[in-house]
């Protein structure tokens, strides 16, 4: 039986707008990601480099590009994030150990608490008995390390826990370590149709 759950963020709760992010890039001259923006956002969501050193390294590809524009850009991947959702997990979080884990950084984890207001996200933060940002861990998934770290501070069983992410990479690290998973279909599938889902042993 499932007795605790951990969930993702973006695409399982907070709507990300991916395209958007991609199309307001390319107003400002940049055709599209590249791997030394990757690897910069690798290190940003680890805490290993400040904001400005972050939006900095988009300098190189767009120059023109303002900081202030380059930040605006970079958060608008965040979407909105539905009342039911919220509803939900306050009716799970009475059943089950509640858990947040998540690959983020500073500048968007700011944006989407403006966006929101306190009173939504207070509300967010108290279903879980820990959110776990990955800029604040120096760790990100899917890294061994980053689930076994959850797993031994909060002692949890491993076959009692479930893991929700939308990115498979990060749900076949999880089941490697023995956590059930689910590997939701964005777009298809939404985080409330949880016990919709046979497969999980809930």
């Amino acid at each position: 039986m499932i007795t605790t759950i951990i969930f993702d963020f973006g695409d399982i709760f907070l709507n990300l707008e991916k395209e958007a992010q991609v199309e307001t890039f390319k107003k400002l001259g940049l055709s599209g990601p590249n791997e030394e923006l990757i690897a910069q956002n690798d290190l940003f969501e680890k805490g290993k480099l400040t904001e400005i050193e972050f939006l900095e390294s988009f300098k190189k590809f767009i120059p023109n590009a303002s900081i202030s524009e380059i930040k605006e850009a970079w958060n608008t991947v965040i979407g909105d994030f539905p009342l039911y959702r919220l509803e939900f997990l306050q009716l799970l979080s009475y059943k089950y150990k509640l858990f947040l884990l998540t690959n983020t950084d500073e500048i968007h984890i700011d944006h989407f608490e403006q966006n929101v207001g306190i009173s939504f996200f207070s509300d967010f933060y108290q279903c879980f008995e820990k959110v776990y940002y990955s800029y604040e861990m120096g760790m990100r998934k899917p890294e061994e390390a980053i689930y076994s770290h959850i797993i031994r501070k909060h002692d949890l069983n491993p076959k009692r826990t479930l893991f929700i992410d939308d990115k498979k990479v990060n749900t076949d690290a999880a089941q490697n370590l023995g956590l059930h998973v689910w590997n939701l279909q964005v777009g298809q599938e939404d985080v409330v149709d949880l016990f919709k889902q046979k497969q999980l042993p809930l």
